[in-house]
């Protein structure tokens, strides 16, 4: 091949990597100009599948003459499947026929919180009639569990396919383990226990009609106990808050949709907690991949989720501790693997021996050298 020729060649290559990146950057404003149109029109999309289809095409925008087109493909269609897949299977958890928890996550917190029922005690100090600032801040942090797994992937795509394959697999089992413990010991959150009453779970139904009933309606306060202050003008029974915020983010849309899928979703499918279970395991997987000035809001995002879904009554603190230790473990689980997967890849691997090493050895006496002299 002649000079002129490889010079060509160069030309060609570096006008097409220009080429590539002006297509990448306009494909790139395009996608954020139509996403920003759709959560302008019609909200932010907080549907598994729309966000997973936002997610992807703009991972595909944003690595155009990085990464073929047909990668997006083989990593996004299977963990949407099976995403979707687990979507349809939840609903089917509570038809299974098991009794249903209504009493030991109760005594669990009042273990834990020595005598006193958690949601109960925190809607007593911190429920007003008008919306304040933590309640814009629960509202916040209990749809981040909507977003953020799947803004994630999308992110960890972008930067490398390793991390996002990494993430996927944990994601994904934890949220199959999450069914299979909601079909086998499906539980009532404490929204569900403020409405009824222990005669009327005496049998250990999975819905009762109790569920449908507000809750002045039981002035007992249920099986969850009475609230025994209120503050003026907040109604006096536990409520489930954790859509009281959204009037001050003005989003009326995505608010109607929440509340839509939490009345057509297995309703005690409460332990363990993935919202728990899906924030702690956020923390653990970027705890090494972020810089330690960030790991404070890593910290405190488990501990305001927390506090976030006791107060907003949608899940017990022993349901957000079962969804932390599933958590760890299968983190664990998948970090041993890797690990693991990774020494014997790297066993396999026939790599000449390291010449620092063989001068080392011939420069030492052996055991013939030594009997020799």
């Amino acid at each position: 091949m002649t000079d002129a020729t490889v010079r060509a060649w160069r030309v060609l290559l570096a006008y097409r990597t220009e080429v590539l990146r002006g297509v990448r950057w306009g494909a790139s404003a395009l996608w954020l100009v139509l996403l920003a149109r759709e959560c302008y029109y019609e909200g932010v999309p907080f549907d598994r599948e729309g966000l997973l289809l936002w997610v992807a095409t703009g991972a595909a925008a944003f690595t155009i003459g990085r990464r073929a087109l047909w990668t997006v493909l083989v990593d996004f269609l299977p963990f949407a499947a099976v995403l979707i897949a687990y979507d349809y299977l939840r609903g089917f958890a509570d038809t299974l026929g098991m009794p249903t928890w209504w009493h030991p996550q109760v005594d669990v917190d009042r273990f834990l919180s020595f005598g006193r029922e958690p949601t109960v005690w925190l809607q007593e100090k911190l429920k007003y009639p008008d919306v304040r600032w933590w309640d814009v801040v629960v509202c916040l942090c209990y749809i981040s569990f909507f977003l953020l797994p799947y803004v994630t992937a999308g992110v960890l795509w972008i930067r490398g396919r390793a991390d996002f394959h990494r993430w996927a697999g944990r994601f994904v089992t934890l949220s199959f383990l999450g069914f299979g413990l909601f079909a086998l010991i499906p539980a009532a959150p404490p929204w569900a226990a403020a409405r009824c009453t222990a005669a009327q779970v005496a049998d250990h139904p999975s819905n009762p009609g109790c569920l449908g009933l507000d809750g002045r309606f039981v002035p007992s306060g249920g099986i969850l106990g009475r609230m025994s202050e209120v503050r003026p003008g907040a109604n006096p029974w536990v409520e489930r808050l954790s859509g009281k915020g959204w009037s001050e983010l003005h989003l009326t849309v995505a608010q109607s949709l929440l509340r839509k899928g939490q009345g057509t979703v297995d309703l005690v499918a409460a332990v363990p907690s993935l919202h728990l279970g899906g924030t702690m395991l956020f923390v653990l997987f970027m705890w090494g991949r972020v810089n330690k000035w960030w790991r404070p809001l890593l910290v405190a995002y488990p501990i305001v989720m927390t506090f976030s879904l006791v107060y907003s009554a949608e899940h017990f603190l022993a349901d957000c501790l079962a969804g932390a230790l599933l958590a760890f473990g299968v983190h664990f689980a998948f970090s041993r693997f890797e690990r693991w997967r990774k020494a014997r890849k790297a066993a396999d691997t026939l790599e000449p021996p390291d010449p620092t090493e063989r001068s080392v050895e011939s420069s030492c006496p052996t055991e013939t050298t030594v009997s020799s002299t």
